[in-house]
């Protein structure tokens, strides 16, 4: 009875303080457990590491009493702090009060009454849910050293990536996606040596379930192994999750031949539009040739049988009008040799890039060949173990690599027909410009020519005029001075006229 009485009065401060705490709301209420937690954290006799749990898992919170005695019939108050209310599970009288947990919890929490019984409070959470994660407090108050456990539970969720892959003008198109992640992952991509590949920014959604959705997208080209891992982690819970995919050869070499194809085809017009205006163009020049040299030959006859038809102002006008043709000659010369370097340069880039169009075709056709004799060879091997749509799959790519190969035999035929044409246009594009040289230094020489000319023929005149005005100044002096030989003259004339009178 003493023994009972005992019992009574320490449990009933217990339980008043139980049934007086709910009385403590709102925000001194919230305070006091923040406060109160706060300093449990700080001088907590048991700490734990932080506990990393997969979400759909079941977990277990780890406290242990300091004393292994029996817990079954004590008070053991699970809770975190950051809620309201803020139990988990609470325990008394060898009963669980459920009214008083927060129901994000409800029938997912337990003790084991083994365990109990040998001082392990440890509890268990079902069903995992991100919203999980947070600070646990086991706390068990005792008339002793109450025992109080802080532990960290971090909640993970990962899943598989998925590789699709597409075919795009430069080369394969890989996309990487996964779902469900949580926290937040990062995406990588490594080629089959294991070295990381330059991909676009990775692309986040977060659900409604807060889960997080990642995807990446790559263009590869080919590689020795053709194959790619696509590499989703995440470093705060210790997950990586990967995908690996081979591209077939096949693949590859499409996107490759239809490549090196376009090119030869874009090279082919650049140099069909090229001949095509060259021929144009001399054809227009020689026009204007035979224009410039049925003129040229009446204009540039021998300047000295004109001198004698001509004198003075009129020769002089002529050899302006020689000049000024001849300047318009010179920039005409000048213009079309301008073009014709731009022509020359223009035909060397376009060889030197057939040049590398075919070399690359060559090496395409080695590659081809080997790819065709690796093929022969596994039909060989295999042929008598192989299916029948795996044996008309290796038919059709055979059958495939050998129309490509005609393809590019054939490019490179014509390719080759572009060399030696582009080489023919170059050479007389040389021999023009060399001729077009020579016919700019003889205008020169012309002009120099029929300057001196002009210039003689300035200094002539002007002497010309200087004496026949030396002259004239003469006449009228003699005209005005009787004293002169013209008053002579006059004497003589009177004499002559006095027989004609008489």
């Amino acid at each position: 009875m003493v023994t009972q009485v005992k019992q009574n009065c320490r449990m009933i401060p217990m339980k008043e303080r139980l049934l007086l705490r709910p009385q403590l709301s709102g925000v001194p209420a919230l305070i006091l457990h923040h406060t109160v937690f706060i300093l449990f954290l700080t001088c907590a006799g048991e700490s734990s590491q932080p506990i990393v749990a997969m979400m759909g898992d079941d977990i277990v919170l780890p406290c242990q009493m300091e004393h292994a005695v029996d817990a079954s019939g004590l008070t053991v108050e699970w809770s975190r702090p950051d809620l309201e209310p803020r139990f988990v599970h609470l325990r008394r009288d060898s009963v669980e009060l459920v009214l008083e947990k927060n129901p994000l919890y409800k029938g997912r929490t337990s003790l084991s009454t083994n365990r109990l019984k040998r001082g392990d409070i440890s509890l268990k959470l079902s069903t995992v849910k991100v919203s999980d994660e947070g600070t646990y407090r086991g706390f068990v108050p005792t008339s002793g050293t109450p025992t109080d456990c802080v532990i960290q539970l971090t909640v993970g969720s990962v899943s598989f990536p998925d590789i699709k892959i597409s075919k795009v003008s430069n080369g394969v198109l890989l996309v990487c996606k996964s779902e469900g992640w949580y926290p937040e992952p990062e995406v990588f991509w490594l080629d089959g040596e294991g070295n990381l590949l330059s991909a676009g920014p990775t692309e986040t959604v977060r659900g409604p379930d807060d889960l997080y959705t990642v995807s990446s997208r790559v263009t590869v080209e080919k590689r020795h192994s053709n194959s790619f891992t696509c590499r989703v982690q995440q470093n705060h819970i210790n997950q990586t999750r990967e995908a690996l995919i081979h591209v077939p050869d096949e693949l590859l070499l499409v996107q490759s031949s239809s490549a090196v194809r376009i090119s030869i085809c874009l090279a082919v017009c650049v140099v069909s539009i090229c001949i095509a205006l060259f021929i144009v163009w001399r054809g227009r020049q020689n026009t204007i040739k035979t224009i410039e040299t049925k003129t040229s030959s009446d204009e540039l006859q021998p300047l000295m049988d004109r001198e004698k038809l001509m004198t003075g102002s009129d020769k002089i006008h002529y050899l302006e009008n020689t000049k000024a043709k001849l300047d318009e000659d010179l920039q005409k010369t000048e213009g079309e040799l301008e073009h014709v370097t731009h022509v020359i340069k223009t035909l060397i880039n376009q060889k030197e890039n057939l040049d590398k169009q075919k070399e690359k075709l060559i090496a395409l056709q080695q590659e081809e060949k080997t790819l065709i004799e690796q093929k022969e060879e596994g039909l060989k091997k295999k042929r008598m173990m192989q299916e029948d749509k795996k044996k008309q799959k290796h038919e059709k790519t055979k059958k495939y690599l050998e129309n490509t190969k005609e393809e590019h035999v054939e490019l490179l035929v014509n390719t080759n027909s572009l060399l030696k044409t582009t080489g023919d246009l170059i050479t007389e594009m040389v021999e023009r410009k060399g001729k077009l040289e020579r016919d700019m230094e003889q205008i020169r020489r012309k002009l120099k020519e029929t300057e001196r000319l002009r210039e003689e023929t300035e200094r002539l005149r002007e002497e010309t005029e200087r004496k026949l005005q030396s002259e004239q100044a003469e006449t009228e002096y003699e005209i005005n001075d009787p004293s002169s030989c013209g008053g002579t003259g006059s004497k003589m004339l009177t004499d002559q006229l006095q027989p004609t009178k008489q």
